[in-house]
């Protein structure tokens, strides 16, 4: 892969750690060690799940990350070290690749670490996802650091402000989302997932016995081997061939059929089961499905997706940006969601229309909301509606005035 090592980081993790000496554990508010063990994935064994999270991650990697410099209320986008990095990471990822990855160990670990690789001069040079197997917090002079130990016996000690570090439920733990260990609590999830899994071995079982031996035929006179064998042989054939599904034999044969009474999981249950751990991740089934409505998105990205993309802005522009830099110099990182994520056609052309005669919008993202391509030649153009005026100006162009004439006239 044009000369790059997937051990790179390691090399460039080992530059940069700190020694041990002189450190000791992180306080905790309820006196317990900081030492966190990378973190349950049992549930990943189930479709369900893997259909949910997949589901969410399918959404993430539609973001967008853009570094932004904020006026008020306006955005000002900056194009620099920093926006080459959120748009190239890593050799060994894509920006999509880098946002699935750090959201598939969100969503299993309830923690994602991403290391910041910077310059010697402090100029941010790379976003890696780690994976490690357990972060210990460790103090040295006020200063927080992090002991990451990786599945391959590797350990660094790095300081916590080189990782941007995500957490989603942040509860009892000080450090850590999850529980009071740092690990997500799948106890509830567990239970329905063993359910679900009793009751698709049950079908299973059910189907497995529906082709097992449902009679037997009884022969009214002593036979040996020999001829037993070909008389299965000619009922096999006689089965085969019965195309009305009436089969005809003589006297000397008896049919003695078994009686089951199979009993197969009815579909509410189901699907009650499935929406349940569905539930969980905030994924409805028709999202699933891909069959939703534009409200049922919405819905959607609402209640599921928009909190992870603020949680992501606010953590990326927390550990990419000074407090300098983010308070006296308003930068930040924002991910914006995909063009026009919620609209139908319909509402795409009446937002178009809305926004296109006020100049919002650059002819080219016109043509972009209806899936056409860019020109160049409307590269940078905006046009907008005459019908609009500034509320300033609106009282002197309704008397026909423009401002010389009324300077004129001696008006204000």
């Amino acid at each position: 892969m044009k000369g790059v090592k997937p051990t790179g980081i390691f090399d460039f993790l080992r530059k940069r750690r700190e020694a041990k000496e002189n450190m000791r554990y992180a306080s905790m508010l309820n006196g317990s060690t900081p030492i966190f063990s990378q973190f349950g994935t049992s549930i990943y064994a189930s479709d369900v799940v893997q259909q949910a999270i997949y589901t969410i991650v399918t959404e993430m990697r539609k973001l967008n990350p853009r570094h932004v410099r904020r006026d008020g209320s306006d955005m000002t986008p900056i194009y620099n070290d920093v926006q080459r990095v959120l748009e190239d990471p890593n050799p060994l990822m894509t920006k999509s690749d880098f946002i699935e990855k750090i959201t598939w160990q969100l969503m299993l670990n309830y923690n994602a670490f991403i290391y910041m690789q910077r310059s010697d001069k402090g100029i941010l040079t790379g976003l890696f996802p780690l994976n490690p197997v357990e972060v210990t917090f460790l103090e040295k002079a006020g200063r927080l650091f992090l002991q990451l130990q990786f599945l391959n016996g590797d350990s660094h000690i790095l300081p916590y402000e080189s990782f941007i570090h995500l957490k989603t439920h942040y509860s009892v733990n000080e450090y850590m989302g999850g529980n009071e260990n740092g690990q997500p609590d799948f106890s509830g999830l567990l239970t329905t997932l063993d359910l679900n899994h009793a009751l698709l071995d049950g079908v299973k079982k059910a189907l497995r016995s529906s082709f097992a031996i449902n009679g037997i035929i009884k022969y009214k006179t002593m036979l040996d081997d020999g001829k037993m064998e070909a008389h299965i042989r000619e009922f096999e054939e006689k089965l085969q061939k019965s195309a009305s599904g009436i089969l005809g034999i003589d006297l000397s044969n008896e049919v003695i059929q078994f009686k089951r009474d199979l009993k197969i999981v009815d579909d509410n249950t189901l699907k009650f089961i499935d929406d349940k751990i569905l539930r969980f991740f905030g994924v409805p089934i028709e999202i699933v499905r891909g069959d939703y409505t534009a409200e049922q998105y919405q819905a959607f990205y609402q209640k599921t997706i928009e909190p992870l993309v603020i949680m992501y802005s606010q953590a990326f522009t927390k550990g990419i940006f000074s407090a300098r830099e983010q308070h006296g110099f308003r930068n930040e990182i924002i991910f914006s969601p995909k063009e026009l994520v919620f609209m139908n056609a319909q509402q795409t052309l009446e937002m178009v229309n809305l926004l296109g005669q006020t100049g919002t919008l650059y002819e080219n993202e016109k043509r972009i909301a209806f899936g056409y391509e860019p020109l160049e030649e409307l590269k940078g153009v905006r046009l907008m509606s005459l019908n609009y005026v500034d509320v300033k100006l609106a009282a002197q162009y309704q008397v026909g005035n423009t401002p010389k004439e009324d300077e004129k006239n001696g008006t204000e």
